[in-house]
């Protein structure tokens, strides 16, 4: 029987089906669309989700090595932090503002989805919003922002697949760290910082209330835009913990009572710390492929080695117009310091009025060095060969090298001078004519070691007349060798890179490597201090102890006029060098004052700086080196006197006397001319004035004269006047 039941049912739908064909076909294709727009809800939300979007930009941003920040890097402004770091009363006044089911529900409120479309096609138009946390941050990730139903679909559709694929923690954290706060600011952990001046896990109650309150329209709700709406919101968010039992009545009344107090907003960074700030981007992209792009998502942390303190320093002393004086007001400037012993940029200094993108460059522009090239390209390899030391006899003669000839500052030639003298008063005849004894492929070999590979090959070299010059930076790194014991190594401004993870990025090798010996490190060391006591580089006032050389190139447009103007040093800590110059030479930019600038802006700065960090008052001599005295200057001896005194064994003695050399190291050689115009050696002294003849006195009567000598470089001087002695009765 129910057999038959089942077969006379089956029979009349199918007469219904064959009657009514197309009423069935659309009842079946209703069902099976529904059922297709259901799955592809709940399963399509992989085909609107780009999971790259789940990994937010977060800023870089580079800090001291106290943590201070001194600057940004993003696309959005977001410090990101974890939800472990979040306190539990800043979660929950989110939740409860925002989305008290979020625990619940399965990311979608389809009561207010309904209720969206509802109105929608009452009003014709699209109002309702997003309402649960997992639709605010799949519309925020993954939508644009126009109102229309197929952007609800997805909006679902992506909510599904969020909840499906992450846990309701992840979720939350991804939306406390999108959500925007106004000012450009992005998550919370920014915020934090923002409004308070405090990290996210000092947030108290009612400032958590205060953020919470914020996002639903920022703007409006921002302290700094209107305080009372902003406080007003903030105690809508404390209400809503009370009443769900997070704080006690009690508890609402008294954080309810309390002012809003925001931090006082100034400028994201000092002027004086752009130049440093600019100068570590291009080292991150040239050394360690960090481009604007990479940093501006990456959340990367960068500790720098600047010192706050030095670098305002300079900057500020750098702004005093009585150290450039030019054709115009456009003079430019570059200052580093660097630590002598880690080559760490402490000082960074690109120009007097920072202008993003131009004015640190004058920290990487190259420029010709004038006479500060003469100890890396000359002296130093000279000396490193061992075929001169700082008292041999250089050449200071007006020579032609085939066709080249050049000229010392003053005019005026000397014949001969020591290898000392030439490096103190920067005799340009001599680093010349040494060059071309050393050879240029040897300046160059050293050159290259020391990080200047240049591409000239003329003695202009030795003065530092290059094609394209060299950076600041380049002139520090090589000084520092020689304060170094002749090591090299390439400095940074980079002390370490972490990722968003925390997870340390390994840093570039800067191992010191030998480039000239201790020795002649070591002399150049007293040959520069003398430079800076006695020499071209004696202006400006510092106490301490100090090393250095100037350098001046010549205008073209005529004589008097430079075109830029160094100095370079070091104390036994720091390492400076200051170039002043045009960024672009021509017939109107020139300078109407030479390197005296530089170097008593140097002193100036350095003066300053010996304020906080004591500097040494004199160098500290290397172990296994011997110290470098001055050259054995031979005197002209015009006062010899022969006579004879009564006294020792003899009674009566013959004794020449003349006036000594203040240096003791002057050896006095005795001469007796003979009637056949020759001249007898009788004996030498050293650094004495009087010379007593073996001879009985009435037997040494003739004429003598005596000849001072260098023992160093085995130099004899000029003969002295002949003395006469004789008897008269």
């Amino acid at each position: 029987m129910i057999k038959s039941y089942l077969q006379k049912g089956l029979k009349t739908i199918w007469n219904f089906v064959k009657r009514y064909k197309w009423l069935a076909g659309a009842i079946m294709g209703t069902l099976l669309l529904a059922i297709f727009g259901y799955l592809f809800i709940i399963f399509g939300g992989r085909f609107v989700i780009d999971e790259k979007e789940l990994i937010l930009p977060v800023a870089s941003k580079i800090e001291l090595e106290d943590g201070t920040v001194i600057g940004k890097v993003y696309t959005e402004n977001r410090d990101y932090v974890t939800l472990g770091q979040i306190p539990d009363h800043v979660e929950k006044a989110f939740v409860m503002l925002e989305d008290k089911r979020f625990y619940d529900h399965a990311g979608v409120s389809f009561i207010s989805v309904t209720r969206a479309v509802y109105r929608d096609i009452i009003s014709m138009s699209k109002e309702e919003g997003a309402s649960t946390i997992t639709q605010q941050l799949a519309k925020n990730l993954f939508l644009t922002n126009d109102k229309s139903w197929m952007r609800k679909t997805k909006e679902v559709m992506a909510s599904i697949y969020l909840e499906q694929n992450f846990s309701k923690q992840q979720i939350l954290e991804l939306y406390l760290n999108e959500i925007y706060f106004g000012h450009g600011i992005y998550g919370v952990g920014t915020a934090a910082d923002y409004f308070f001046g405090k990290t996210i896990e000092e947030l108290t109650v009612e400032e958590g209330a205060l953020l919470a309150g914020m996002i639903k329209a920022p703007n409006t709700y921002s302290p700094y835009h209107d305080i009372d709406k902003a406080k007003s919101r903030r105690d809508v968010a404390l209400s809503q913990l009370e009443k769900e039992g997070y704080i006690s009545t009690e508890e609402l009344l008294e954080l309810q009572a309390k002012s809003v107090n925001v931090t006082t907003q100034g400028e994201e960074r000092e002027s004086w710390m752009d130049d440093y700030f600019a100068y570590v981007l291009d080292e991150l992209n040239s050394v360690y492929g960090l481009n604007i792009d990479t940093l501006k998502r990456g959340g990367y942390t960068i500790t720098v080695h600047m010192d706050a303190d030095l670098q305002q320093i300079a900057y500020d002393r750098i702004q005093d117009d009585d150290y450039f004086h030019g054709s115009n007001e456009d003079i430019n400037t570059g200052f580093v310091l660097m630590d002598e012993q880690s080559g760490a940029l402490k000082v960074l200094i690109g120009g007097r009025d920072f202008q993003s993108g131009v004015d640190h460059h004058m920290l990487l522009t190259r420029k010709q060095p004038g006479s500060v090239f003469k100890p890396l390209a000359v002296y130093g390899p000279a000396l490193d060969t061992e075929k001169f030391t700082a008292y041999s006899m250089l050449k200071d003669q007006d020579l032609d090298y085939d066709g080249y000839r050049v000229r010392n500052a003053d005019g005026t030639f000397e014949d001969e001078v020591p290898l000392y003298d030439a490096v103190v008063t920067s005799k340009n005849t001599s680093a010349v004519w040494l060059l071309n004894e050393l050879g240029i492929p040897l300046s160059k070999k050293y050159l290259e070691e020391l990080g200047m590979a240049i591409e000239d090959d003329g003695l202009a070299i030795a003065l530092g007349g290059l094609t394209y010059g060299v950076t600041p930076i380049q002139i520090a790194e090589g000084y520092r060798t020689f304060i170094h014991s002749g090591n090299f190594i390439k400095s940074t401004s980079i002390q370490q890179i972490s990722d968003r993870n925390g997870e340390n990025l390994a840093i570039q090798d800067r191992e010191n490597k030998r480039v000239f010996q201790q020795q002649t490190a070591w002399d150049m060391v007293r040959m520069l201090e003398k430079t800076v006591q006695e020499g071209t580089a004696q202006a400006g006032e510092f106490s301490k102890a100090l090393a250095g050389k100037t350098g001046t190139t010549e205008h073209p447009n005529g004589e008097g006029n430079a075109k830029d103007v160094w100095f370079a040093g070091f104390t036994q800590d720091y390492v400076a060098v200051n170039w002043i110059g045009y960024e672009t030479a021509s017939d109107d930019n020139y300078l109407t004052s030479g390197s005296s600038e530089p170097t008593r802006l140097t002193k100036a700065i350095l003066s300053d700086i010996d304020k906080l960090h004591p500097q040494a008052e004199e160098f500290t001599l290397p172990d296994d080196v011997e110290d470098l005295k001055e050259p054995i200057r031979l005197p002209e001896i015009t006062d010899l006197t022969a006579k004879l005194k009564f006294g020792g064994y003899t009674v009566i003695q013959a004794q020449l006397n003349w006036s000594a050399s203040s240096d003791e190291r002057v050896i006095y050689r005795i001469y007796k001319k003979e009637e056949d115009g020759s001249h007898t050696f009788l004996g030498e002294v050293q650094g004495e004035g009087e010379y007593t003849l073996d001879s009985f006195g009435l037997l040494a009567t003739g004429e003598y004269f005596i000849i001072p000598y260098n023992p160093f470089i085995e130099q004899s001087g000029t003969p002295s006047n002949t003395a006469k002695l004789s008897i008269d009765f």
